[in-house]
């Protein structure tokens, strides 16, 4: 495998120097982010990425992500247009060493938390779902943590209205006619689609999520069968969904050279609903078992990306909720034993 570390690029407040101390670490993970939704990206903005990032003896050669602009989703009249854009991003980032990019195809909100802050028994604090809390939440009025500043009232109404006519099945139609236009870019480039699933896995005000399950998997692989077409195994986001078997899951997948990107992380299940709150990335901390996960990937021949995702507060840290430095560095050096255990214990 090939650990990675996921970077805002400049205005980061974790500085390329520590991410180059945490062992193992041969990859930042990054995107350019001044440019709009839908636009093409700079060769200029890519090269710095790479220039920076080698600097300090890392590689660039994961994105996360280019955004799939709405009217994409939607099946607008300006979606080709759109789509193009992205074609031509995927030719620029493969210019510049990318060979795996980080995507999702959630309507209007790519993830979602009750709770930025969640006060956990030892102290630190991390990313939380309350299925009761979210049910308080007014939909024609809605302050999110995390999503306040993401689009205006009057934005975020209009796309909600957008998609109220809009079926989990014309959703898919949309995804896969998306699909069908930039995969044999993607095969032209070498470079590989890592589809990031719906965090979390079940739909939220109305809005159809069609990445949640083992089955919506196996439907997507179904209409585009190119390699180029994989996943981003979020453990943390399908493991929020409690049908989910992740263990069989990473073996399945891998062994069919789907998985491209591993975002490792646990969560606990924190009552009979849907809720959980996010935690250290050990087994023992949550309801997800990392170590058989990561055997499942190995056993199955998986050598694609891993980053060590959300990661708590702790050691007094703030910041960016799910993103400091301290508890991700902790979860990489977790991951890098599993996999060094597992891949001896294997004679890989």
């Amino acid at each position: 495998m090939k650990m990675t570390f996921r970077w805002y690029g400049e205005k980061d407040s974790i500085p390329l120097e520590y991410i180059r101390q945490i062992p193992n670490v041969q990859s930042v993970v990054t995107a350019v982010y001044d440019v709009p939704v839908g636009e093409v990206w700079s060769d200029a903005s890519m090269q710095k990425l790479k220039d920076l990032a080698a600097a300090k003896g890392l590689k660039a050669e994961v994105i996360e992500s280019i955004p799939v602009h709405e009217d994409i989703k939607l099946g607008r009249g300006d979606r080709d247009r759109y789509i193009a854009n992205y074609c031509e991003n995927i030719r620029v980032v493969a210019r510049h060493g990318v060979k795996c990019v980080c995507y999702n195809f959630m309507p209007v909100f790519d993830w979602l938390r009750t709770e930025m802050a969640h006060v956990n028994p030892d102290g630190s604090t991390s990313l939380a779902y309350s299925a009761e809390d979210f049910k308080k939440i007014d939909p024609t009025n809605l302050h999110l943590p995390g999503w306040d500043e993401s689009y205006t009232p009057e934005e975020l109404q209009g796309l909600l209205k957008a998609y109220k006519n809009v079926s989990h099945e014309q959703l898919f139609e949309n995804f896969v006619y998306f699909l069908e236009k930039i995969i044999p870019v993607c095969e032209e480039t070498g470079v590989v689609m890592a589809l990031h699933p719906d965090d979390p896995p079940w739909d939220v005000f109305g809005l159809p999520r069609i990445v949640s399950s083992e089955a919506d998997l196996d439907k997507l692989f179904a209409a585009v069968p190119s390699k180029c077409n994989g996943i981003t195994l979020c453990t943390g986001s399908f493991g929020a969904g409690r049908k989910n078997d992740l263990v069989h899951m990473a073996a399945k997948y891998a062994a069919q050279g789907r998985v491209h990107f591993a975002h490792l992380r646990n969560v606990l299940w924190t009552d009979d609903a849907d809720s959980f709150c996010e935690v250290g990335h050990c087994s023992s901390y949550g309801s997800l078992d990392m170590a058989a996960i990561v055997r499942a990937l190995v056993e199955n021949g998986f050598d694609g990306y891993v980053r060590p995702d959300h990661g708590r507060s702790i050691f007094g840290e703030t910041g960016k909720g799910g993103y400091g430095l301290y508890d991700r560095a902790l979860g990489a050096a977790y991951l890098n034993g599993l996999f060094e255990a597992t891949e001896k214990a294997l004679g890989k």
